[in-house]
Formats: C-alpha cells, structure tokens, sequence
C-alpha cells in the first residue's frame, strides 16, 4: 500500500498523467471505431437527403399529373373546345356575324390561348 501511495504522491508532485499501455490501446480502438463509421454515417445521411428530394419530385409530379388530367378532361368537352375556336382561333358558325373591337395601344390575343 505504501507503494502505491508513493506512486500517488509522485503523480502528484510531477503533476503529469502517466497512460497505461491498456489505455492507450483503448483510445486506439475508440478512435479506429470512430473512423470506420464516419463513412457509413455519411451515406447514410446523404441517401437520407436523396430520399427527400425524391419525395418532394414525386410530389411535384403528382400535382402536375392531376393538372394535366384536369387539362385533358377539359380538352374532352365540346363546350370547352368551342370556347377556345372563338375565342383563340377566331372562328364562327355558319350564320353567325363576328365583331371585334380593339382598344388602342392592347395585344389583339388573348393571354390563355
């Protein structure tokens, strides 16, 4: 006991820490585990976020789809599509007398044709 006292008093005295081969082996160990997850952990994250941008891209491509359905289902009716005839194109039924009137200075087309 005295022995390890005198170790003590020296620790002390010197006021330095001395590292036992265990723990030096130890902090080898810790510091090899820690570089061999660094890489997994940072594809990890990075597939983390691929996934999110895939999510937010499906997302986008689901609102456009059910734009473009809606824009389909419009094409498909008549009273629509003769809208657009007059309105876009112009056109007239036989029979009918078209007038136009344009302001000065105003784009003769119409902005959703």
């Amino acid at each position: 006991m005295s022995r390890t006292g005198a170790a003590v008093r020296a620790e002390q005295v010197s006021g330095r820490v001395r590292f036992t081969a265990r723990a030096i082996l130890l902090a080898v160990v810790v510091m090899l585990l820690g570089f061999a997850f660094i890489d997994p952990v940072r594809a990890y994250l990075g597939e983390r976020t691929r996934i999110t941008q895939l999510q937010r891209q499906a997302h986008t491509l689901e609102v456009q789809n059910a734009q473009l359905e809606a824009r389909v289902k419009n094409l498909q009716d008549p009273a629509y599509l003769e809208r657009l005839a007059r309105e876009c194109l112009g056109m007239i039924k036989p029979g009918d007398i078209a007038f136009v009137s344009v302001p000065k200075g105003s784009d003769t087309g119409s902005p959703h044709c």
